[in-house]
C-alpha cells in the first residue's frame, strides 16, 4: 500500500520533533519551587512538565477541551464478531448527536465538547445536525478476505483525522481526547496490533462487546485469517493500517499526527484508540511525547500494547467501552494538575519557609 498517496504523509510525521528539555527543566523548577513536598504529586508532575513542553508556554492550559469521536463500520462484522449488528454503529452516532450516550455524560462532567465524525458508517445521516460527514464508503471491505481499503481510502481516513486536529488548534482547543464508535472495530484493532507487534492474535483478542468463549475463538481464527490472506501487504505501519484497520482507526492516527504537528497534547482512549496512535508511534516515536495513555482496557491485548511502548496509563478502572469515556476522565485529572501548576503559590509566593539544607 506503499504508493505517492502515502509518501506525504510520511514527511508530515517524520518533521515533528522532540519536546524541548529546556520546557520541561522550566517547569520542574516551579514545581520544586511550590509549597508542597518536592515530587509529592508523584506521576501528575511528570504529565505537567510534558503539557507545559508541548504547549512552549510559562502558564499552560487545558481548559478548552474537546473529545473527537470517529465513527466507522467493518466489514468484517459480516463474519459474527461482535454480539451486536453493524447497525448499532449508525443507531449510537445519533445517540452521541442527541446527548444521550455515556461520553456524553461524562463530558458534561467535565466541561468537553464532543464533535462526531462520520468516517465510513453504514447509514446516510442526511443533514444530522452536529454531525461532521466526512464518509469514506459505508465501512470497510472483510478482512477476512482481502484488504480493509485501498491506498486512497487510507490517504482519505488519515487526511481527515489530521484536518479535525488543524480545525481545533484554530479554534483555541488545547487537548484533545480521541474516541470511536463501530461495530466490530475491536477486532480491526487486534489484527492491527497484532500485526504492528508480532504478536500472535490469541494473546491481543479480547472479548469486544462481551462474546462468550466459543465466540471468541472464533474471532481469534478471523484475524488469523484476516493476517493470513493479506500477509503480502503487511509491510509497514501504513500497509498494515489500510490492510487490516478501519476508516475511524486510520483517521484517528491521522488525527494524532496533526495534534502532535499542532503541539496540541492528546489523550488516547483504550483499545482502539491505541490501535490508531500506534501507526504514528512506530513511525516517528517522537510522537509518544505529546501523547497521554487514558487507562489500561479490559482488552487484554492492551497491556502488552503499553508494556511495549513502555506506557502507565492514568487510570486503570476495569473500563473497555470506548467512545472516549476513558479520555474525558483523563483529561480532567490532567487539567486539575495544570491548575495546581498555576495556582499553586511557590515558597517564596507565600514566604513559607522551605526545609532545611
Amino acid at each position: 500500500m506503499k504508493s505517492a498517496l502515502i509518501e506525504p504523509w510520511q514527511e508530515r510525521v517524520s518533521a515533528i520533533s522532540p519536546l524541548q528539555p529546556f520546557w520541561k527543566e522550566k517547569a520542574r523548577q516551579r514545581l520544586r519551587e511550590q509549597t508542597r513536598p518536592e515530587g509529592s504529586l508523584g506521576r501528575l508532575e511528570f504529565c505537567v512538565e510534558r503539557i507545559v513542553a508541548i504547549q512552549e508556554k510559562e502558564e499552560p492550559s487545558v481548559a478548552k477541551k474537546r473529545i473527537i469521536l470517529f465513527a466507522a463500520d467493518h466489514g468484517v462484522e459480516a463474519e459474527g464478531v461482535s454480539l451486536y449488528p453493524r447497525e448499532v454503529t449508525a443507531a449510537m452516532v445519533y445517540n452521541f448527536l442527541a446527548g444521550g450516550a455515556t461520553i456524553n455524560a461524562f463530558a458534561r462532567s467535565s466541561g468537553a465538547e464532543v464533535e462526531v465524525v462520520d468516517v465510513g458508517v453504514d447509514h446516510e445521516f442526511g443533514a444530522s445536525a452536529g454531525l461532521i460527514s466526512k464518509k469514506i464508503r459505508r465501512g470497510t471491505s472483510n478482512i477476512r478476505h482481502t484488504q480493509a481499503m485501498n491506498a486512497s481510502e487510507l490517504s482519505k481516513a488519515i487526511e481527515i483525522g489530521w484536518a479535525r486536529a488543524v480545525q481545533a488548534k484554530k479554534e483555541g482547543i488545547e487537548i484533545l481526547g480521541l474516541g470511536e464508535m463501530g461495530i466490530a472495530n475491536t477486532t480491526a484493532a487486534s489484527a492491527v496490533i497484532a500485526a504492528l507487534t508480532r504478536t500472535a492474535p490469541e494473546k491481543v483478542t479480547g472479548r469486544g462487546t462481551g462474546i462468550d468463549d466459543a465466540m471468541l475463538q472464533h474471532k481469534i481464527r478471523v484475524i488469523e485469517d484476516a493476517l493470513r490472506i493479506n500477509q503480502s501487504h503487511l509491510t509497514d505501519p501504513y500497509s498494515v493500517l489500510g490492510s487490516v484497520g478501519g476508516f475511524e482507526i486510520a483517521a484517528i492516527a491521522g488525527c494524532v499526527m496533526g495534534a502532535a504537528s499542532h503541539r496540541i497534547p492528546c489523550v488516547v482512549d483504550g483499545w482502539i484508540a491505541s490501535a490508531g496512535a500506534l501507526v504514528p508511534i512506530q513511525l516517528n516515536p517522537s510522537i509518544l511525547d505529546y501523547l497521554f495513555f487514558a487507562h489500561e482496557s479490559e482488552e487484554k491485548g492492551h497491556r502488552i500494547l503499553l508494556e511495549e511502548l513502555d506506557i502507565q496509563p492514568l487510570l486503570h478502572l476495569s473500563m473497555r467501552l470506548g467512545e472516549g469515556t476513558g479520555a474525558c476522565l483523563a483529561i480532567g485529572i490532567l487539567e486539575t494538575a495544570v491548575r495546581a501548576y498555576n495556582e499553586v503559590a511557590t515558597f517564596e509566593e507565600a514566604r513559607v519557609a522551605q526545609k532545611r539544607q
